[in-house]
């Protein structure tokens, strides 16, 4: 018989896969997968924590592997052609990300919990490859009762209620629940948090744009800044989990810029030991439910400002996580007045079954209402057939025109090239050339309690060490303390009050902006 590529005979020929395909190579899988599950051996371990909760940790390399291999067997019917894990009130992930960071389910731990609240991200039967679990106590809010124990020992025998999961979720650490441990390579090792300080890796594009005299220049300025801001994030090609930030956890850096004058320090800016010609970053995790992350970044002497906020709602989508980024941002030229309003794009972990890898994809825009200048951004994801990763393709638009005056293509962790008006092509950015300014953080010594890598410490110290155990343990008692923090503020009826920023209709809003403070110093 002969081939597909044989019966193109080497022609342009685009295959379409149909639904029987994909059922048919999803069987196939399914018939490994079960093989793989047979010869794979999982010891399990429980151990009993202060707060009563049972932690099942899979002593397995391989455990990953495990929890796919078992949800891809829950998910051999699709719905509307999208396979969807088996709902199964014991077993949950937790997935969030952020535009450059998206990826794998939870950091360093599996969520079995009690109910399907909107916070969960079911993932099929991954509890059956550990027999029979404890049913965890009601979560702190004191909602629902106690779900039954699962006793279901072959993920193949389940019974699978169709268009029963649902479509998005957040990430949720307040409830009670199970940690399977996740190998270590995994793990960034840092706060969410601090990942978003990587949209200011290349700090000198950020403050060229407030340097562009003119409007149209400014805006071109702000999407090649824009674009560069994504690869910073991947310094590998294995995607990884950063920790999810804990209500009230902020983070602080800044990057220093070539000094034209002896720095002078910016006593009422957010980061008062930082020099006028330095970049500051500050953010804060502003919100548990849904978990909404705000930062904000400045220049005193560019007179150039950042606001931006995000949060992320995650979907099980086979063999992929999607994260959908929620939030916007906000670019501020004080010297013209002039605002570009932004949106990021969403994200995808792949290849979960073998090396996951991220990739983004989703239409962004970039829109400034002063100049009227806008743009337009689609970061593609790779076709199931053929195609490149990581594609981009952008248009900017003058003031009321329909066609773009350049149009840029290529990779957001490559290389991108413009096409201007005028019929001139030229190399826009290219990533791997452009040097990577180190943030700089104080030292952990110096740092407040509540500070990430303070916080987070003790978990990130047994990472390092390689002992998954303690790192959990540390995990853990953070997420004690944030649970009862959150149950006396329910007992006496108060409200959490945010460090930095203040919500502002739907956005989180710096408390002290440069806008403001040089606003306050001309009155």
């Amino acid at each position: 018989s002969m081939s597909v590529g044989q019966i193109c005979g080497g022609m342009s020929c685009r295959f379409v896969p149909s639904v029987q395909d994909f059922d048919k190579k999803l069987a196939e899988a399914d018939a490994y997968l079960q093989i793989l599950i047979d010869q794979l051996k999982v010891r399990l371990f429980y151990r009993k924590t202060s707060s009563g909760c049972i932690y099942n940790v899979l002593s397995c390399e391989s455990c990953v592997l495990y929890h796919v291999c078992c949800s891809l067997q829950s998910t051999i019917n699709p719905v509307d052609g999208v396979f969807q894990p088996a709902p199964l009130n014991t077993s949950v992930v937790s997935a969030s990300a952020m535009p450059t960071q998206t990826t794998l389910p939870t950091d360093g731990a599996q969520v079995c919990k009690t109910e399907q609240r909107p916070s969960s991200l079911p993932m099929g039967p991954v509890v059956t490859v550990m027999g029979s679990l404890q049913t965890p106590t009601p979560n702190s809010t004191g909602s629902g009762p106690s779900a039954p124990s699962s006793s279901v020992t072959s993920p193949s025998h389940m019974n699978i209620p169709p268009h029963s999961v649902p479509d998005f979720s957040y990430s949720s650490s307040e409830d009670e629940f199970y940690d399977v441990v996740l190998p270590t390579f995994i793990l960034e090792r840092r706060s969410l948090l601090e990942m978003y300080a990587d949209f200011f890796a290349h700090p000198d594009l950020f403050v060229s744009i407030a340097e562009q005299q003119d409007p149209r220049d400014r805006m071109v300025q702000v999407v090649k800044w824009y674009l560069s801001a994504f690869h910073a994030g991947r310094k590998g090609s294995v995607a990884k989990k950063p920790y999810n930030p804990i209500l009230g956890e902020v983070f602080f850096c800044h990057w220093d810029l070539p000094e034209t004058e002896d720095p002078e320090s910016v006593s009422d800016g957010p980061l008062p030991w930082s020099s006028k010609n330095s970049v500051s970053f500050v953010a804060e995790q502003v919100s548990h439910h849904p978990p909404i992350s705000a930062f904000y970044a400045e220049c005193f002497s560019k007179k150039i400002q950042f606001n931006a906020h995000i949060w992320t709602k995650s979907k099980f989508l086979g063999m992929s996580i999607g994260v959908h980024n929620i939030g916007q941002g906000c670019v501020s030229c004080l010297e013209y007045d002039e605002h570009y309003i932004l949106t990021f794009p969403n994200g995808y972990g792949r290849s979960i079954l073998t090396v996951p890898w991220v990739e983004l994809g989703g239409e962004c825009n970039i829109s400034c209402s002063k100049s009227g200048y806008s743009a337009n951004i689609v970061f593609h994801t790779k076709p199931f057939y053929g195609g490149k990763k990581h594609r981009i393709t952008a248009e900017i638009f003058a003031p009321n025109d329909k066609k773009s005056f350049c149009s840029i293509e290529g990779e957001w962790n490559g290389v991108m090239y413009a096409k201007w008006a005028t019929g001139e092509n030229a190399l826009f950015i290219d990533t791997k050339k452009i040097g990577i300014v180190k943030k700089k953080v104080r030292k952990l010594e110096d740092q407040l309690e509540y500070e990430s890598r303070s916080l987070w410490k003790d978990v990130t110290t047994n990472l390092k060490l390689k002992d998954i155990d303690a790192a959990t343990e540390a995990k853990h008692r953070l997420e004690e303390i944030q649970r009862a923090e959150a149950r006396e503020r329910k007992e006496k009826e108060m409200q959490w009050e945010t460090r930095l920023f203040h919500e502002d209709g739907e956005c989180w809003v710096y408390d002290k902006p440069l806008l403001k403070r040089l606003a306050s110093q001309r009155h």
